[in-house]
C-alpha cells in the first residue's frame, strides 16, 4: 500500500515542472471523429481537459462531428459525397452539419461543466471564424477555409472558462461555411501563438511506414514531416492533422501533438510526463 502511494506521489512530482511551465498558457485541442461518439473515450478526454483547467492551463476545444453528420445524412437519405477527403456540402447537407455540430457542442459543454469547470459554447451564430469559399478542382458547395477569428471574444472567456468551438465560418457577406476542424484548430492556435496544439485521433500517431505499426515516430521535426509528405508516407486522415501541425508551428505554436484518444487519459500522459505517448512535432 505504501509503495503504491509513493508511485502516485512520483507521478505528481514528475508532472510538477510541466504544470509550472504551462501555467496560464493556452493549448488548442481538436477533438472529433469516431472517438467523439464513444462515451468511454469522451469521458476520459473531457476529464483530462477539466484537469488541465484546474492546473491553471487554458485549454480551447475545437470539435468536429463527421460520423454523427454522416449517420444523420444516411437517415435522411441524403447521399454523402467526398472530394479529396472533404465533405461536399450542398444546402441540405449544410443544414444537417450545423444541427449536428450544435448538438455535439451542447453535449460537450454540459459534460465539461459536470466536472465543476466553466465552459462556453461557440456556434456558427457567434461568428467566431471568418471564412471564404474553399477553392477546389470540383465545386465543394458550402465548404470554406478560415481566414480570421474573433480573438477578442475568445480572450474574454479564457481567464475563467473553456471555449468549446464549432468548426463553422461566416464570410463578410454572411455566407455560411462548413470548415475542416483540423484546419480551424490549426488556424486558431497559430493566430493565438499557443503553447501547444493537440490533435486527438484514433491511432497512435505518425508512422514512418504505415504498414508497420512498430515504425511509430514519437518525435518529428517540421522538415522531416514535409519530407514524409513528399514521399507520400502520410496519407488519409493523418494528412490534415500533420498539415495543421506544420501550419500551427510555422505560425508560432511552440509544439504540436498527435495522440491516440483511446488511451485512457492520453492528454495528461502526453503533456505531463517525460516520455509522452504520441507524436510530438516541433520546429
Amino acid at each position: 500500500m505504501v509503495q503504491d502511494a509513493i508511485k502516485k506521489a512520483d507521478v505528481l512530482i514528475e508532472a510538477l515542472p510541466y504544470i509550472k511551465k504551462f501555467h496560464k498558457k493556452v493549448t488548442v485541442i481538436k477533438y472529433g471523429g469516431s472517438i467523439l461518439g464513444e462515451e468511454r473515450v469522451r469521458k476520459s478526454v473531457l476529464e483530462d481537459i477539466a484537469f488541465l483547467r484546474y492546473t491553471g492551463i487554458r485549454p480551447i476545444l475545437v470539435h468536429g462531428g463527421g460520423p454523427n453528420i454522416t449517420e444523420r445524412l444516411r437517415k435522411n437519405k441524403i447521399p454523402t459525397k467526398f472530394q479529396d477527403g472533404i465533405r461536399v456540402t450542398d444546402d441540405a447537407t449544410l443544414k444537417i452539419v450545423e444541427e449536428e455540430l450544435n448538438k455535439l457542442n451542447d453535449m460537450i459543454v454540459d459534460e465539461i461543466r459536470a466536472h465543476g469547470v466553466k465552459a462556453v459554447g461557440f456556434k456558427r451564430e457567434h461568428h467566431i471564424f471568418q471564412g471564404v469559399k474553399k477553392q477546389s478542382k470540383k465545386d465543394l458547395g458550402h465548404v470554406g477555409e478560415v481566414i480570421g477569428f474573433d480573438q477578442e471574444r475568445i480572450s474574454a472567456v479564457l481567464p475563467d472558462s473553456i471555449p468549446v468551438i464549432c468548426p463553422m465560418a461566416v464570410s463578410e457577406y454572411g455566407d455560411i461555411f462548413n470548415v475542416n476542424a483540423d484546419e480551424a484548430a490549426a488556424f486558431l492556435a497559430s493566430g493565438l501563438g499557443t503553447e501547444k496544439l493537440v490533435f486527438l485521433t484514433n491511432v497512435l500517431g505518425v508512422l514512418a511506414n504505415p504498414a508497420n505499426p512498430d515504425s511509430f515516430l514519437s518525435h518529428l521535426s517540421v522538415e522531416k514531416a514535409e519530407e514524409l509528405f513528399a514521399k507520400k508516407v502520410i496519407a488519409e486522415g493523418m494528412v490534415p492533422k500533420v498539415k495543421g501541425a506544420i501550419f500551427g508551428i510555422k505560425g508560432g505554436v511552440n509544439k504540436a501533438h498527435i495522440i491516440d484518444a483511446k488511451i485512457p487519459h492520453a492528454i495528461l500522459l502526453e503533456i505531463f510526463t517525460n516520455k509522452g505517448i504520441g507524436t510530438e512535432i516541433v520546429h
